[in-house]
């Protein structure tokens, strides 16, 4: 399958070589021209996403030079569980789809993973090592660093805004050693993303340095997170019969394209909420269909203060027209205060830890009517450990929160960064020789 970009469908490449590139040559997004179809209907036996991978994923890389590897690929990736626990009991049909389960502690585990075993395969005719780039707000940055670590032939560069993520995150994206750097842009999330996107488009730059990004503007990046979405819609039809619903705590919109893709293969999923904090783009933008990005708002919920979120582009690809995606998706925006609440809330009564992100999920599911929480099967996706914002949900539920033994492993390794202005000259002088 080729894929194409978001700006001009006639920019058509392999998959790999879109894996390699990140960005589209124009500045778009890759995305597939077509999503394949009918493949739900092969979907089949075992849910466990190393079984379900190689079967669910074999159209997007028909003809590849990565087809006859994928079975590989999702045996090294997806060595740790994406388990979908029941919440509560009574009338409403709830599940929590818990993503954090791997060295990380964060959904981004599953993509960075996935798209560094991709890279690994993909043949190169240039024997100098490639540069990963990476703008995040918080998990992103951690979880390419951990599938990159050490990994011949690659170096990582990390941006994060100084002073914008949790001090548990920035840990963690600044325990690395040897083929990763960790720069503190003063500025924040979008200006990270922009100094990515502009050192992307810079054509010697990105030449000298053999440069990609492993942000969620890499396709390489979303497709596994479809398998997700596949898995639990797949395990609830089977035991219960029925389509699930997903609340998906949403700032970039990589986690919820995956989700919408999953749902255009024909995979038994019904409602697509959105959950965001208060940056509020998308939900305005599905209210009276006019796009305004803007400066992103610093909130609790860090990993989701996007202003102008890239994913959106792939959107607007699918849903050429405003009606048709305000059909398909519904966005709320979650303030601080109910989160805060959320998180209190959902401890109180279900004994459930919720971080910021994944709280504010289900501040959005508890806003909904009581007939539609009762008409489907719901599933609150869980991006985050809650240990991971201890200084945030501790004094919320009133005890103590034991971070992960993988995570803690990071956590106890020396810290280095370096703060850099938000200026692509400033990020230049700071990136590896080539």
């Amino acid at each position: 399958m080729n894929v194409c970009s978001t700006r001009d469908e006639r920019l058509q490449v392999p998959l790999s070589r879109a894996l390699v590139e990140g960005i589209a040559p124009d500045g778009g997004l890759y995305v597939p021209r077509r999503l394949p179809a009918r493949v739900a209907k092969a979907m089949t036996g075992p849910t466990a996403l190393p079984q379900l991978v190689p079967g669910l994923l074999a159209p997007f890389f028909k003809g590849d030079a990565l087809a006859t590897e994928l079975q590989a690929i999702a045996a090294e990736a997806f060595d740790f569980a994406a388990p979908l626990r029941p919440v509560g009991g009574g009338a409403e049909r709830l599940s929590v789809l818990e993503l954090y389960h791997g060295p990380t502690a964060a959904f981004k585990d599953f993509g960075a993973r996935f798209l560094a075993s991709c890279l690994a395969r993909i043949p190169r005719p240039d024997a100098r090592p490639m540069t990963i780039l990476v703008a995040t707000s918080g998990d992103t940055g951690g979880a390419v660093a951990a599938a990159f670590h050490r990994k011949p032939g690659f170096r990582v560069v990390l941006l994060y805004p100084e002073g914008k993520v949790s001090p548990m995150q920035e840990r963690q994206l600044t325990c690395w050693d040897g083929n990763v750097r960790s720069f503190a842009v003063r500025g924040s999330f979008d200006d990270c993303q922009r100094l990515a996107k502009e050192a992307l488009r810079d054509v010697p730059l990105h030449e000298s340095l053999c440069m990609t990004s492993a942000n969620s503007i890499n396709i390489g990046r979303l497709l596994p997170q479809i398998a997700c979405f596949a898995s639990s819609s797949l395990r609830i039809r089977e035991v219960e019969g029925c389509t699930a619903s997903y609340v998906i705590p949403s700032g970039n919109l990589g986690q919820a394209v995956a989700c919408v893709w999953a749902r255009e293969l024909g995979l038994p999923i019904g409602e697509i909420l959105l959950a965001h904090n208060a940056n509020r783009a998308v939900p305005d933008f599905l209210a009276d269909g006019r796009w305004r990005p803007r400066p992103s708002i610093a909130t609790i919920a860090s990993a989701m203060d996007v202003g102008d979120p890239s994913n959106f582009e792939r959107l607007r690809f699918l849903y050429r027209d405003h009606a048709t995606m305000a059909a398909r998706l519904r966005a709320v925006s979650i303030g601080d205060d109910l989160i805060r609440r959320s998180i209190q809330t959902e401890y109180q009564q279900s004994g459930l830890a919720l971080c910021p992100h994944s709280a504010t999920a289900a501040q959005a599911y508890r806003m909904l009517p009581e007939r539609e929480r009762r008409e489907s099967h719901w599933v609150l996706v869980a991006t985050a450990h809650p240990a991971k914002f201890q200084e945030i949900v501790e004094p919320l539920i009133g005890r103590a929160l034991v971070p992960p033994p993988a995570l803690a492993r990071l956590l106890a390794r020396p810290a280095r960064r370096v703060a850099i202005d938000a200026s692509l000259d400033a990020m230049r002088e700071r990136l590896p020789a080539a």
